[in-house]
């Protein structure tokens, strides 16, 4: 929080509690659903798989178009309403007596899908080079709701069933309207929008950039992971003689074990350059934990290969959506963490569905084991990733009349020092660059936007 202004704090305190109460509703349902879903008629082990994943498909397809409505109406007004969705969901589903009814809450809870809105809001209340603290802070709120919603889940199925769980998240929804009605500051100025939203004329490039791609492809998978997991994991552990009021005595430890473990790699990697190596070293992480899984039996087994996936998809979680923000061009970022964002809502999508099927047609191993091969698969996606130097994001506004003017002044811009790449986006009246911030001299850019008349 250090060097944040007051602005600033407020709005980074507001948008993680709106976040990660949101965030916490929907992870709850993780750890229960497999258990206490059994009283639902029509249940089976693929409908569990699908009431678990399904918020995934609205939300993937619901991202960027309420992005883009938050720009033209208001964020405030896109995230009250979002809210308003994702309470009605959990109010149907809390009323369900059917694992269809339950699907259909879900799906409306996704509907609610408001991230793009937070995160253009936190861009708006915030000065560029404070900017990444603060997503930082919304960032470390989600992993923070994940392993909370870990522990509460059990806790409050076992005390007031499966229903209490969508009862509460119902409460949550209505006190995070109340933050963004009440707490959350008014947006004053907008951040430039091509670095905050996605924008339609950016959406194709992106599609067609291979590291990007192979980003996207990599959160896809890692979140079919681990919504697939959880269709088999809470009945593997009811199996091995821990009832389900005590689950959270089972997961706790893990999580805590693996933020432990993962913070090491997380600074070795940044101070010894070692970004790659330590992310395909977390993705081996991930195989090796499904491996265990499908070839030890037992309670010990499991326990250690969750305490392993763990490690792997903490450090993936937190390094992924910086990897993106670093690979993505100037002045395009919005579009790109727009696509991100989809594609890892559709990999929890994907990974209910997957694992319903397999599990209920199949069994358990057949799930890790194609688990451990989907793992395999992104490891050697992975491994021909090329990450860029590190770059730091400026945006400076500009006076343009032409695109003649503005080609000449990205020419003259390239020339500097530290300047890696320039985009002019006539239409915003902006220049976006990304610049090695130990070369880049700030005054002799804007010396030369001034010199060409911009």
């Amino acid at each position: 929080m250090h060097q944040l202004n007051s602005l600033e704090k407020r709005a980074a305190m507001a948008l993680a509690l709106v976040f990660s109460s949101r965030m916490l509703g929907l992870f709850m349902l993780l750890p229960v659903f497999a258990l206490y879903g059994s009283e639902l008629d029509g249940f089976s082990p693929l409908w569990v798989g699908l009431a678990i994943g399904a918020y995934g498909l609205t939300q993937a397809i619901l991202q960027i178009p309420l992005g883009w409505l938050s720009d033209r109406i208001g964020r405030h007004k896109v995230m009250l309403g979002g809210l308003t969705l994702f309470a009605v969901g959990s109010v149907v589903a809390a009323l369900a007596d059917s694992v269809y009814m339950v699907t259909f809450g879900r799906i409306l809870q996704g509907a609610g899908a408001i991230a793009g809105a937070i995160l253009a809001l936190a861009a708006d209340l915030t000065r560029e080079e404070q900017r990444p603290k603060v997503m930082a802070i919304i960032g470390a709120s989600i992993g923070l709701s994940f392993a909370v919603a870990m522990v509460l889940g059990p806790l409050l199925a076992k005390w007031a069933g499966l229903s209490g769980v969508f009862w509460f998240t119902a409460v949550l929804a209505c006190g995070a309207m109340l933050v963004v009605a009440l707490l959350l500051p008014k947006s004053v100025n907008k951040a430039p929008m091509a670095e905050t939203l996605a924008l339609p004329q950016s959406l194709g490039a992106m599609l067609k950039h291979r590291q990007l791609l192979q980003l996207d492809l990599g959160v896809l998978l890692l979140h079919l992971m681990l919504t697939a997991m959880f269709v088999a994991l809470p009945a593997l552990l009811q199996n091995y003689g821990l009832v389900s009021v005590k689950h959270w005595q089972f997961y706790l430890p893990v999580l805590l074990g693996s933020f432990v473990l993962m913070i090491p790699m997380m600074i070795i990697a940044m101070r010894k350059a070692q970004e790659k190596g330590f992310f395909l070293l977390a993705i081996a992480l991930l195989i090796s934990a499904m491996l265990l899984a499908l070839l030890v039996p037992g309670f010990t087994a499991l326990t250690l290969a969750l305490l392993l996936f763990f490690i792997g998809f903490n450090f993936l979680e937190a390094s992924l959506p910086a990897l993106v923000s670093r690979i993505a061009p100037a002045g395009q970022r919005g579009s790109a963490m727009g696509i991100y964002s989809s594609s890892q809502f559709f990999g929890a999508f994907l990974g209910g569905v997957t694992g319903g099927t397999l599990v209920q047609h199949f069994g358990y191993q057949a799930l890790f084991a194609a688990l451990a091969v989907i793992g395999l698969i992104w490891l050697l996606v992975a491994s021909t990733l090329q990450l860029p130097p590190r770059a730091q994001r400026l945006s400076l506004a500009v006076s343009l009349t032409s695109e003649q003017q503005a080609s000449a002044l990205a020419a003259q811009l390239t020339t500097l020092n530290g300047v890696q790449e320039v985009t002019m986006v006539l239409a915003e009246q902006r220049c976006y660059l990304k610049v090695s911030s130990a070369q880049f001299d700030h005054t002799a850019a804007q010396a030369v936007i001034t010199a060409a008349g911009a």
